[in-house]
């Protein structure tokens, strides 16, 4: 397990040789100290932040803790994918990490996910495993589900996690100690080809926040590249920091951006269903922010 407080130090290992980090923030606090911390300790020089429009004082505080991090102020909230872009821009390294700010990677996470890329020409990017900081592994590789897994996990999910359709989906019983080629990997944290990266445009800007992941990899496979899971790598993750800010103005982003990608991605015989998956996902937004409200009022 990944301890989230940041090390007194950057740590005394050498560098990961053609390795640039981008790390986008919003309001991330105090994780964003030891993400950047952890970053160094894996051996990362080239750091950049690029900041979201946080007021939350984060990035004046890492300014004093690691002062050749780089925080590149991109004068408003982009949301991830705009973050993340202009992030890359700005790093030189012929592969780059992208990373939320509630991450902490283990010391030699960096170098096995570039072992990986280096090892497989092949391969666009790849994605570490990740868990939760108690430990509890996350389902960061995935499949591209098809229409009944998609309903499946979407409805049933909701009142019965381990259906039979999300397991499938998120690969639940797939060998999570086995590096493996999927369909798409968690934004949270990857390392990326920067040659695939330019090829691919980087993320999706109309994707706000989530599916700017799926889409990058859906766009990486119909170019020829390949994505891969590499479990040596681990990385801990705390999520929500910035997201549960706003709550419910995510979960509808969220469902936005699960319509948006199924405009693009469904094959030309599913165009018709565009109308039904628009009322499934409204249906399922307001269900989810019932959820979540319920959730709230027990946690009081």
């Amino acid at each position: 397990m990944v301890a989230w407080t940041a090390p007194a130090t950057t740590g005394s290992g050498g560098a990961v040789a053609g390795v640039s980090a981008v790390v986008v923030n919003y309001n991330a606090g105090p994780a964003l100290l030891a993400c950047v911390a952890s970053l160094r300790d894996a051996g990362v020089r080239e750091v950049v932040v690029a900041d979201n429009a946080s007021t939350d004082g984060s990035c004046p505080a890492l300014a004093g803790a690691d002062p050749a991090t780089r925080v590149l102020a991109t004068g408003a909230n982009l949301g991830y994918g705009g973050g993340a872009n202009r992030g890359v821009a700005a790093t030189t390294g012929d592969l780059v990490l992208v990373c939320n700010p509630d991450v902490v990677v283990e010391h030699d996470a960096v170098a096995a996910l570039a072992a990986a890329l280096r090892a497989d020409a092949g391969l666009a990017l790849v994605g570490p495993r990740l868990s939760d900081p108690a430990g509890n592994v996350y389902p960061s590789p995935r499949r591209f589900p098809g229409m009944v897994d998609s309903v499946g996990h979407a409805f049933v999910g909701l009142v019965w996690p381990g259906n039979p359709f999300t397991r499938r989906y998120r690969m639940l019983d797939d060998d999570r100690a086995r590096a493996a080629a999927v369909d798409w990997v968690s934004g949270a944290c990857f390392l990326a080809r920067r040659s695939a990266w330019e090829e691919l445009g980087g993320f999706d800007e109309a994707y706000f926040m989530y599916a700017e992941d799926v889409d990058l990899c859906w766009r990486a496979h119909r170019a020829g590249w390949r994505v891969g899971f590499e479990p040596a790598a681990r990385v801990a993750h705390r999520q929500g920091v910035s997201t549960d800010q706003v709550p419910y103005r995510m979960i509808v982003r969220h469902h936005r951006s699960l319509l948006r990608f199924f405009r693009r991605s469904a094959p030309p015989g599913h165009r018709w269903l565009l109308p039904a998956v628009a009322a499934g996902l409204a249906l399922r937004t307001v269900l989810a922010c019932a959820q979540r409200r319920l959730q709230v009022r027990r946690e009081r």
